[in-house]
């Protein structure tokens, strides 16, 4: 049985959000796609402090994740070292100031940033934090591109033996699936 801790669910869902955030971003730049509601895709994943941010502060977050786009869309099959110093480039930006915290009915957790950091470095440092503590333990071995061929979203693999191929759309391995059925179909 995989057992996971308390840090290792947190950074697990950490890097989910950031990669549903990169993944809705990335459909939203295209012409056809739609907008992103990043406030409520955040509260969705636990980021409590979401709900009561200041529109400036969600903004912010949706430029600096756009921005990192291309690198962490990057991230699979990319060589440690220059993520490693992407990473470092990127922390030097915020003021990190570990604390214990518990709020809003969340379990004790770590603040990366004081508590008068802004939303968006709040939010910012965490991701990166989580990215920092996943580099250390697995390298970028996790990331993946999903494997249908009209969809290029970015996932975060898990699974025990490192099997997963879709990113969190189910449509795309149906679609997969049934293709794959279908043409072993009319080879037979």
């Amino acid at each position: 049985m995989y057992v996971t801790s308390g840090h290792d669910t947190e950074i697990r869902l950490t890097i989910e959000a950031l990669v549903d955030l990169v993944n809705a971003l990335s459909d939203a730049a295209d012409p056809d796609g739609e907008p992103v509601d990043v406030r409520t895709l955040l509260h969705e994943h636990r980021f409590s402090r979401a709900a009561g941010a200041s529109a400036a502060a969600i903004d912010r977050i949706e430029e600096r994740i756009g921005a990192m786009i291309p690198t962490l869309g990057g991230l699979p099959g990319a060589e440690p070292e220059p993520t490693v110093a992407w990473i470092n480039a990127q922390l030097a930006g915020i003021h990190i100031t570990p604390s214990l915290t518990a709020h809003d009915g969340a379990e004790l957790h770590i603040h990366w940033t004081p508590s008068s950091a802004t939303f968006d470095d709040q939010a910012i440092a965490d991701f990166l934090m989580a990215l920092a503590q996943e580099l250390c333990d697995h390298g970028t071995s996790r990331f993946g591109t999903c494997a249908a061929t009209d969809c290029e979203h970015l996932f975060y693999d898990v699974t025990r033996n490192g099997s997963r191929r879709f990113c969190a759309d189910p449509r795309c391995a149906s679609r997969t699936h049934t293709a794959e059925h279908r043409s072993r179909r009319r080879a037979t």
